[in-house]
């Protein structure tokens, strides 16, 4: 038996997805074709730097668009409002925490891996931190495997957002 792993995805990475997958497909593809055509009409094909540089661009973006259809008809979409986890770190959980050490605070939410951006404090689900939270509660700490050594976090609030 053959089955599909289901990639867990918030209802925003989701959505972020299908737009990526819009543009590559309305935009993106029509783009490279046209200026492959163009290339084509150059003549003679085998030194023709833009024709190579757009038959290049047209495979990443047929690959990305075949990864894009595989991962959204295997998604698993969750909403985090509609979570009913009493309070528990799950999967689309927002997550208060304090460095133990430091006593800085930061808030997470943990998403699928196409999600993660650290920068937008979105942490993927397979992080080492986000591995640790699962399944805890305010008021609960988690030891992280850090580069540089292990680092202690309580857990101040979770949040379904």
């Amino acid at each position: 038996m053959n089955s599909i792993a289901k990639i867990p995805l918030t209802v925003l990475g989701a959505q972020l997805l299908r737009e990526e997958l819009h543009r590559l497909k309305t935009v993106e593809r029509p783009s490279v074709i046209a200026a492959i055509a163009e290339a084509r009409a150059q003549g003679d094909l085998s030194e023709n730097a833009e024709y190579d540089a757009a038959k290049e661009k047209q495979g990443f973006i047929e690959g990305r668009i075949a990864e894009l259809e595989a991962k959204l008809s295997t998604a698993q979409i969750i909403d985090p409002a509609s979570i009913e986890a009493e309070g528990r770190v799950v999967f689309g959980a927002t997550v208060e925490l304090e460095d133990m050490e430091s006593g800085d605070t930061v808030t997470y939410q943990i998403v699928g891996d196409d999600e993660a951006d650290i920068k937008h404090f979105k942490i993927s689900i397979s992080s080492p931190l986000a591995r640790a939270l699962i399944g805890k509660y305010a008021g609960d700490t988690a030891d992280v495997q850090a580069p540089g050594g292990v680092r202690q976090y309580e857990v101040l609030d979770v949040q379904y957002l």
